[in-house]
C-alpha cells in the first residue's frame, strides 16, 4: 500500500482538486482544503500545502503530480528531546511503537496497541496531527486515529475488566499483564510486517526494564532484540504516539458501550465522580455486575459500596 506525500503551490493544489472533481468527499479532515477518493486511492490536500495519497495506488497516482516529499535526513548530534539512552535519531527511525490506555481508570478496559511506523510515513502523521494523546480531547484523537488505523500496520489488545479482575484475583499485577500484552500486540505486529523489520521497538515505560522482562518470565516469545524503553515516548517518536493514539480511541468506544450498558453516561479516570457513578451502578443492576465494568482491586470499590450502603 502506498503511502505519499508531495509539496505543492496553492494553484498546484487548486488544479488537483479541478482534476479529481468527479470524486470528492464531503466530510473533510481538520485543515485540509480537499478530500477525494478514487477506486484505489485517497488523496488528501491540506492548508500546509503538503497532499497526501493513501492506498494500493497511492504511489502511481502522486506520480502524476511530482516527486514525493522525502523524510528528513539523519542528524548526526542527539536530540534535546530524546533521553541519552536511546539512538540520537531515533524519532526518524522506522520504529514499532507501543502504548496503553485504561490502567489508572476504574472503569473500563484496559488497551495495549503496538504500531509499526515507517520513516516514510512520519511526514504522513505529522500531516494528520499525530501526537501525545494526552494532548488532545478524545474527539479530536478518534477523528485522527480512524484515519490510522487504514494504513499503520499495529495490534490492538483489550484486557476487559472481567477477565482483568480474574487474573488480578489469581496474583497477576497491573505491571505483569500490561507487560505481557505489550509483549504480545510486538510480536503480532512483527508478523504482519515480516520479513520486513523494525530499526527498533520502543515501549512507553511503565517498569523498569528488568521488571519488564522479570514479568514476561517463563512465557513464549518474548522479544528482546532492539526493543527500548523510555518514559513520555509519545513524545520521542510518533510510532509510539499513533498507538497511544489508536488504544485511545479503542478505549473510548468500548467506555461508550459500557455507557450503553448501564445506562447512565460512565466517568473516565479514579475519582469522586466515579465512586458515585459505580454506587448508582450497584443500586439499580446490583452488587454482581460490578466485576464486568471496574477494576475490582480499586479502592473506590469500597468508596462505592459505603455510598449504596452495601
Amino acid at each position: 500500500m502506498g503511502n505519499i506525500v508531495l509539496q505543492k503551490k496553492p494553484e498546484e493544489i487548486k488544479k488537483m482538486k479541478e482534476y479529481y472533481s468527479k470524486f470528492l468527499i464531503d466530510k473533510l479532515p481538520p485543515g485540509s482544503i480537499f478530500a477525494a477518493k478514487t477506486a484505489s486511492c485517497a488523496i488528501t490536500a491540506y492548508k500546509s500545502g503538503k497532499v497526501l495519497f493513501q492506498g494500493k495506488d497511492g504511489e502511481s497516482e502522486a506520480a502524476k503530480w511530482g516527486t514525493a516529499v522525502e523524510p528528513s535526513a539523519k542528524k548526526k548530534t542527539g536530540t534535546t528531546s530524546s533521553p541519552s539512552h536511546l539512538p540520537s535519531n531515533i524519532s526518524e527511525m522506522s520504529i514499532i511503537g507501543s502504548d496503553e490506555v485504561g490502567t489508572g481508570d476504574f472503569f473500563g478496559p484496559i488497551t495495549v496497541v503496538a504500531a509499526y511506523v515507517r520513516r516514510e510515513d512520519i511526514p504522513i502523521l505529522k500531516e494528520l496531527g499525530v501526537q501525545d494523546s494526552k494532548n488532545l480531547k478524545d474527539d479530536k484523537i478518534i477523528e485522527i486515529a480512524k484515519q490510522l488505523v487504514t494504513f499503520v500496520p499495529h495490534s490492538l489488545l483489550t484486557l476487559h475488566n472481567e477477565k482483568y479482575n480474574q487474573m488480578q484475583m489469581k496474583g497477576m499485577s497491573q505491571g505483569k499483564l500490561k507487560a505481557l500484552l505489550h509483549n504480545q500486540a510486538i510480536n503480532h505486529v512483527l508478523e504482519k510486517i515480516a520479513p520486513e523489520k523494525p530499526e527498533a521497538i520502543l515501549i512507553d515505560q511503565f517498569a523498569k526494564e528488568e521488571i519488564y522482562y522479570a514479568h514476561l518470565k517463563g512465557q513464549k516469545n518474548i522479544m528482546r532484540e532492539n526493543v527500548l524503553f523510555s518514559t513520555k515516548a509519545e513524545g520521542i517518536h510518533l510510532g509510539v504516539a499513533a498507538a497511544s493514539m489508536i488504544a485511545r480511541y479503542a478505549f473510548v468506544r468500548h467506555f461508550e458501550n459500557l455507557s450503553k450498558r448501564a445506562g447512565f453516561t460512565i466517568p473516565k479516570g479514579a475519582g469522586a465522580g466515579v465512586d458515585k457513578a459505580a454506587a448508582r451502578l450497584i443500586l439499580e443492576k446490583g452488587l454482581d455486575v460490578l466485576p464486568e465494568f471496574v477494576k475490582l482491586h480499586f479502592a473506590n470499590t469500597e468508596k462505592a459500596k459505603k455510598i449504596a450502603r452495601v
